[in-house]
């Protein structure tokens, strides 16, 4: 079992940033790859990035990259979403999430898929305004 724990959400203008931390325990977390996904009201849960287990790929979706950085920090087993230039539509919950370790390793073909996530926090709210 892995449980996760967001922080780092809260309210902020257009423009500003927002870093969001994703904390890890029961399980190794060298070894757990992890996703960031948000979902914003009455819309469906969207892929934002992720990282491999090594750190070595990191992965965005168009509407983020260049804007957001995913980055890990194994002693503290922490993943981090710091989110730049932010915007209204990047207002919602955000999510992270990690799949087991029998789960295949991430590349731009899965990264994506809810499926492959089996563990998940239970979600931040930001909220970007005007």
């Amino acid at each position: 079992q892995v449980q996760l724990v967001e922080s780092g959400g809260g309210l902020v203008q257009t423009g500003g940033s927002l870093t969001l931390s994703c904390t890890a325990s029961g399980s190794a977390f060298s070894i757990l790859s992890m996703g960031w996904f948000r979902q914003a009201r009455g819309k469906a849960r969207e892929f934002v990035a992720a990282i491999s287990w090594n750190g070595a790929d990191t992965f965005y979706s168009d509407s983020v990259r260049g804007r957001f950085i995913i980055s890990r920090d194994e002693h503290k087993n922490t993943d981090y979403l710091q989110m730049n230039n932010l915007e209204p539509d990047d207002t919602a919950v955000y999510f992270c999430a990690v799949p087991a370790p029998t789960e295949p390793a991430l590349t731009s073909s899965n990264v994506r898929s809810l499926s492959l996530y089996d563990y998940w926090g239970q979600g931040t709210q930001v909220t970007v305004t005007v």
